[in-house]
């Protein structure tokens, strides 16, 4: 029961965001951090931001693609346009890398997906402590089908 109410308030969540194409071919809006974060309290590797926003009719991560080290942790705000959520794939994240990322999922909307972010400036942390190298995508599953998607890529 709990899950058809959930699928239901994401299918409105969905449908009340719109979605609508940019006209003209819209330019690619990757963008890469390039900042060096500062290193975490206590030397346990570095803390990276990640803002969940809307800006005119377009969600996205920024930034959608970021580059961590192993120990390092990510915090994604949810700025506007909300909820927002981070939902990694299985099929895209390193084998072993579940175990280490879904116990940090508090309350997760179905398995590697966080539970919605719904008042602002909520955050969600993952530590990539112990966590595989290799690339983890992931989206926001309210704007899935509004291209809101990023990867992080974890480095020794």
């Amino acid at each position: 029961m709990k899950t058809i109410a959930v699928l239901t308030g994401l299918t409105a969540a969905l449908l009340a965001c719109g979605g609508e194409k940019k006209a003209g071919g819209a330019a690619d809006t990757t963008q890469t951090a390039s900042a060096t974060p500062a290193p975490a309290p206590g030397g346990a590797g570095a803390t990276h931001d990640v803002n969940m926003v809307l800006e005119g009719t377009t969600y996205k991560f920024v930034p959608n693609e970021l580059s961590v080290k192993v120990g390092d942790k990510v915090v994604f705000h949810n700025v506007s346009g909300g909820p927002h959520n981070v939902k990694f794939w299985a099929d895209s994240i390193p084998a072993g890398a579940q175990p280490v990322i879904e116990p940090q999922l508090k309350d997760e909307i179905e398995p590697l997906s966080s539970a919605l972010l719904v008042d602002p400036n909520a955050t969600l942390e993952i530590s990539f402590a112990n966590a595989p190298t290799g690339d983890y995508k992931f989206t926001c599953t309210p704007h899935m089908a509004m291209n809101m998607r990023g990867k992080i890529t974890v480095t020794q």
